[in-house]
């Protein structure tokens, strides 16, 4: 099932996710997150961004695309990551990148500071305790998509003056993704 994904103005991405208790129809859920994912051509996805307020994200790692191929994405999957309820347990250096959102599509910004490693405790899709040490682009995904389960946004991550411009220079796209969230969330409404 490919869900629609919400966008900035819709309520869920501002709100703090509660922890996931029920493992049971996880995997499920899952396998649907990452078809979302996948058809939006993204490389993490989190349960607020679908409309579900739980402490949960999916994020693969991708293999290189051949020179001259178009592939679809999931053909080139070199991982999948399930986590849920993570916690950061240790964070070293700070390096600025770029970032982009699946709920704010086609908003960039090449500046936002995030941790260069980090160490993550977190659950996988069956419940069971795991541990990954993450560097560079992988940690950088990782950060975002657990910002959202905080209801944090790339773009608020960013310094206050470069936040301004970001808000400034992007001011129409931003109100036409509230709109677009509003009409989306009467659509889901009247169902």
């Amino acid at each position: 099932m490919i869900y629609p994904i919400r966008l900035y103005g819709d309520p869920v991405l501002r709100k703090r996710a509660r922890p996931v208790e029920d493992f049971s129809g996880l995997k499920r859920l899952a396998e649907d997150m990452l078809e979302t994912m996948f058809e939006a051509r993204g490389v993490g996805l989190a349960a607020p961004q679908i409309g579900l307020s739980q402490r949960l994200f999916v994020a693969v790692e991708y293999a290189d695309e051949p020179e001259g191929e178009e592939r679809p994405l999931r053909d080139l999957v070199r991982r999948v990551y399930v986590v849920a309820n993570p916690v950061i347990t240790h964070r070293e250096g700070l390096v600025e990148g770029t970032e982009g959102c699946l709920s704010l599509p086609g908003l960039y910004s090449e500046e936002v500071p995030r941790a260069e490693r980090i160490r993550v405790a977190y659950q996988d899709e069956e419940g069971t305790p795991r541990t990954l040490e993450l560097e560079g682009y992988l940690a950088r995904v990782f950060q975002h998509e657990m910002d959202h389960l905080d209801g944090i946004l790339f773009f608020e991550r960013l310094p206050k003056p470069k936040r301004e411009a970001f808000l400034e220079e992007h001011r129409s796209d931003l109100a036409r993704f509230q709109k677009e969230a509003r009409a989306l969330l009467k659509e889901l409404a009247q169902g």
